[in-house]
């Protein structure tokens, strides 16, 4: 266990404690892992609107003298096209190993101000941020470097209620279409609050993520928790509404090991980076897009009411170890276990019949597609998308 002396606090440490948070230790921090309890967030975020924390994660800034100088320069470490990332958006991508693992996931958004010409904005993940900077730092050339946003904190509004309570606070946010980036004023009755607020999320629910300076970050939280609509959710929430989006969760689910084709992640090597073969792991990747990859990252449905954890083994055919287990739990918006993990391509079809061996012994499972929950982000004219 972790010595609480020596964790890290979010700007919104005090509020955590002020609402009844139950911190715990995460990547160096005392987070709150739950506030009125995991399901009860979970319901919450679904049909209203959560508050989430995420201060711990990694705010970087990667500034060249130009936009095509800093996206070369992070593109010579990803598999994404970063010199053709619009002004206003925001894309997913991966840091590679030469042997085509993921170092870490993470988003980088380009201002649609001309202003900031030549800076992206990375969030990494925050057990990975200081392996990924010293990532970084061997492999960026001259004239490009990352710069650490210690003086920010970062809070992630989801689910169906944010648009109407963003608009309330930031018109401006709530006109940005799934995926968009922009710099914008939060209004507050003791004066705006500039921000940098995205449009995306980790629950598979719409909602934003909103950078804001470390100093006025409580008070922005205050201000959307005044809302009817919008109540402070913890970790535990975070998690299980990710698994049942399908998404994954670095150190789990995707490590040095993982490649993205492995991971279901294929999406993230563009068209054009295919082409060129100029990324980290590129022999190894393509490969494995030509081929198909040895293993798969699946959704598994257990047939019993107990969470499966991680570690357990898939089993197959004969009770032949096929692979395991990455991440479970209940998922209460399914109203059963759930779970995702790696198996042998030749059982990765949707419908195969398997069986999970943990401490409590083996039970049946099925391979079934993901999302587990669809997806429900905004995408452009303010729509919400009801699928994957």
């Amino acid at each position: 266990m972790a010595d609480p002396s020596e964790l890290k606090h979010t700007p919104l440490f005090d509020l955590h404690r002020e609402l009844g948070g139950r911190m715990v230790p995460f990547a160096g921090y005392a987070m709150p892992v739950q506030f009125e309890g995991i399901i009860a967030e979970h319901g919450w975020t679904r049909e209203k609107a959560g508050l989430f924390d995420v201060s711990h994660m990694g705010q970087r800034f990667l500034l060249g003298p130009d936009h095509e100088t800093a996206a070369k320069a992070l593109e010579a470490v990803t598999p994404g096209n970063l010199c053709g990332l619009k002004p206003g958006r925001q894309r997913y991508t991966l840091l590679l190993l030469d042997n085509g693992g993921i170092v870490d996931d993470f988003m980088v958004a380009r201002s649609p101000d001309p202003d900031d010409e030549g800076s992206l904005f990375l969030v990494f993940n925050a057990a990975r941020k200081d392996i990924d900077d010293a990532y970084l730092a061997e492999r960026l050339p001259e004239g490009v470097t990352l710069a650490a946003a210690e003086d920010r904190a970062l809070l992630a509004l989801q689910g169906p209620a944010a648009h109407e309570v963003m608009a309330r606070h930031c018109p401006q946010a709530a006109e940005l279409s799934f995926m968009g980036v922009r710099s914008a004023a939060f209004a507050l009755p003791q004066g705006a609050v500039d921000i940098h607020v995205s449009r995306s999320g980790y629950t598979g629910e719409d909602g934003f993520e909103i950078s804001v300076p470390a100093e006025r970050a409580e008070a922005v939280a205050r201000a959307l928790l005044a809302e009817e609509a919008v109540r402070p959710v913890g970790l535990g929430a975070r998690d299980s509404l990710r698994l049942e989006a399908g998404l994954p969760l670095y150190g789990h689910d995707i490590d040095e090991t993982t490649s993205p084709v492995e991971a279901g992640l294929a999406f993230a090597v563009a068209k054009a980076r295919r082409e060129s073969a100029d990324f980290p792991g590129a022999e190894r990747i393509l490969a494995e897009l030509a081929e198909g990859p040895s293993r798969q990252r699946v959704g598994l449905r257990p047939a019993g009411r107990a969470p499966v954890r991680e570690g357990a083994q898939i089993l197959g055919e004969s009770d032949a170890l096929i692979g395991a287990v990455t991440s479970g739990s209940f998922a209460p918006t399914v109203g059963a276990p759930i779970a995702m993990g790696y198996v042998d391509r030749a059982y990765a079809e949707p419908g195969t019949k398997v069986q999970l061996a943990g401490r409590r012994g083996s039970e049946p499972a099925e391979i079934v597609a993901m999302p587990f929950v669809p997806h429900r982000y905004r995408r452009s004219g303010g729509k919400q998308s009801g699928a994957a």
